[in-house]
């Protein structure tokens, strides 16, 4: 039985659970939210300013999902995708609960996710629309725009999947009485 299945005993407090990594959540909401205002103070919406000869920095909105998916849907997503965002995060939040500290990696992966949803929710709750503005591209071929809470949720699904290859320890054993 791995530690996943385990779980963190109901008895610890937060700080030994998989939730003392929270502050990675709030650390990215607050970069997500910085770099989005400095973007749209700074950029008018469209205007590119050349990085590097695959980098540009761009000002777009998204009203749909990843690839604008559903974008041009009339409105109705917005509701949506944030009552995805709201039940994501619970679940997301239930499983943080549920994993020791130690369990560093799937922790630190699922507070990357956590926080990438909540900022993007964010957006869609006051903008009505998430703020991209990373655009890498090959030749004339540009990957989707992103942002910082896109970034988070990549490199934290990343982390999931190599989580599930990590060897793990078995739990301690308890002595008989």
């Amino acid at each position: 039985m791995s530690s996943h299945d385990v779980g963190a005993p109901a008895g610890l407090p937060w700080h030994q659970r998989g939730l003392f990594w929270s502050w990675l959540s709030v650390l990215v909401i607050l970069l997500d939210q910085i770099t989005k205002h400095a973007v749209v103070w700074t950029f008018a919406e469209r205007e590119v300013l050349p990085i590097s000869p695959f980098f540009n920095l761009t000002l777009v909105y998204n009203p749909g999902a990843a690839w604008s998916f559903l974008a041009d849907a009339g409105g109705w997503q917005r509701w949506f995708f944030v009552g995805v965002a709201v039940v994501a995060s619970v679940v997301l939040i239930g499983w943080l609960r549920s994993l020791r500290r130690t369990e560093r990696c799937i922790s630190v992966a699922l507070a990357l996710i956590l926080g990438g949803a909540l900022g993007n929710l964010y957006d869609r709750i006051v903008l009505g629309k998430v703020v991209d503005f990373l655009d890498f591209y090959w030749g004339s071929a540009h990957f989707p725009a992103f942002n910082v809470a896109d970034s988070a949720i990549t490199v934290g699904a990343a982390m999931m999947i190599i989580d599930m290859f990590l060897p793990r320890s078995a739990p301690a054993s308890t002595p008989d009485s």
